[in-house]
């Protein structure tokens, strides 16, 4: 296992996304942003990063009875191409619900995965 090991006291070390469907969201988020899994059972994948990265894991899908109600954190992918994105988005079944549009760091949308998450992507202009 891969040391952690952070610049700053309690960064954000790893982002759970709850799924009502694990293989549809491994679907959705492989085939929208090439992420790869580790399965550990049916109930649980954990995200892996990219393997330049040491493909250790950023995060996991978790399955969950109900979708959970709207609100909270959103979580903010980073894209150097945005309106590829939309499109990898829109082509695995996503659902844009704002944007893009633009603001001062650049340009933003919101997106719906098939569980009914709420994401956004951002990028340059």
């Amino acid at each position: 296992m891969t040391t952690h090991t952070h610049t700053i006291p309690l960064s954000i070390d790893y982002i759970e996304i709850s799924v009502t469907d694990l293989q549809a969201a491994k679907d959705f988020y492989g085939g929208a942003f090439g992420w790869t899994f580790t399965s550990y059972g049916d109930e649980y994948a954990g995200i892996r990063t990219p393997a330049e990265t040491d493909g250790e894991e950023a995060g996991g899908l978790a399955l969950v009875a109900e979708p959970r109600p709207a609100g909270g954190p959103l979580v903010l992918l980073y894209s150097g191409d945005l309106d590829a994105t939309v499109r990898a988005v829109t082509g695995a079944g996503g659902r844009v619900v704002n944007g893009p549009y633009e603001f001062p760091g650049g340009r933003r949308f919101h997106f719906t995965d098939p569980s009914g998450n709420e994401l956004g992507v951002w990028g340059p202009r």
